[in-house]
């Protein structure tokens, strides 16, 4: 292999190696904002499972405490929304994670994408398809 070669490797495996290591960063707790209105809706505790997959479980409701998710389907329906896993099966998938979002108000499951913007915004878009184009983006911020 030729010098320039192996420094070109070493390049992409290092800018690799870090853009996993700043989006495993996405791992804490979150505080979702509403796009409409701009209020503080809940706080979400994002973690990494034995799988190795990343999942967010509703901690707080700042407003109706003891909201259910009527709206949801299956094993959901009617469940309190604190304490229900809302982002499940997310994998790293270079500088964002991929996976699934419920949105307790409609009950619907979408695909979603994680991205970090800085080491407090999160990025979180929410799509009816996989590639990400029909859907919508909202951003929460790191819980102190």
């Amino acid at each position: 292999m030729t010098m320039k070669r192996i420094l070109l490797t070493a390049i992409v495996l290092l800018s690799s190696l870090l853009a996993n290591a700043q989006v495993e960063t996405i791992a804490g707790k979150w505080q979702t904002i509403d796009d409409k209105t701009g209020e503080l809706k809940s706080l979400v505790q994002i973690f990494k499972a034995t799988n190795g997959k990343y999942y967010g479980k509703v901690l707080e409701l700042y407003k109706d405490k003891d909201a259910v998710c009527s709206k949801c389907e299956g094993e959901n329906h009617n469940k309190p929304i604190v304490g229900m896993m809302v982002v499940r099966d997310m994998v790293i998938d270079g500088d964002v994670m991929r996976g699934t979002i419920l949105d307790p108000a409609s009950g619907k499951v979408y695909y979603a994408t994680l991205s970090l913007e800085g080491s407090s915004k999160l990025k979180v878009r929410g799509s009816l398809d996989k590639k990400g184009f029909i859907g919508r983006t909202q951003y929460w911020k790191r819980s102190k």
